[in-house]
């Protein structure tokens, strides 16, 4: 069976930019479970999955407009320090969450630290860059109506929910 929209893949993936490694699926020993065509991979990674089979490995690169997106230098904004939780530990250059009003967090690297404000780059941290993926498709399957319903994969063994 080949991958492509709304097929469940598993996979293992290590990423890396600027020819240093930035995380691996191997590191969590487990694989990746992803229901392709719902937005829950980088669209480069995604088209470059369509078409493969089981046992399949390839190498992928990805431009920084198929991944995250080119680098916004008008992203840079002043914040209260409310929004960040341990706000008083943070130093230019590192990457934090912040607060969402709707609940969720979104991932900013700090430019600077002030008094009661931190300006952040809300630029994604792997934004404007070249992403290279070493991928190895271990399972292609037809996706359950649950996993449609839920817009995502389910591992083997995973808790309904």
């Amino acid at each position: 069976m080949k991958a492509g929209k709304d097929k469940v893949i598993s996979l293992h993936y290590t990423l890396t930019v600027d020819g240093e490694q930035v995380e691996s699926s191997h590191d969590r020993g487990e694989p990746l479970w992803i229901l392709l065509g719902h937005g829950q991979l980088i669209p480069g990674l995604e088209k470059a999955l369509e078409g493969h089979e089981t046992g399949a490995s390839l190498q992928v690169e990805v431009a920084a407009a198929e991944g995250y997106g080119e680098r916004a230098e008008d992203q840079i904004q002043r914040m209260s320090k409310k929004y960040f939780p341990q706000a008083n530990r943070l130093k230019p250059g590192m990457v934090t969450l912040l607060k969402l009003k709707d609940g969720g967090q979104r991932a900013v690297t700090v430019h600077k630290v002030g008094m009661s404000t931190i300006d952040v780059d809300l630029n994604h941290p792997m934004a404007g860059k070249a992403l290279h993926f070493d991928v190895a498709i271990g399972d292609v399957r037809e996706a359950t109506e649950e996993e449609l319903q839920h817009g995502h994969a389910h591992a083997p063994g995973a808790e309904a929910h």
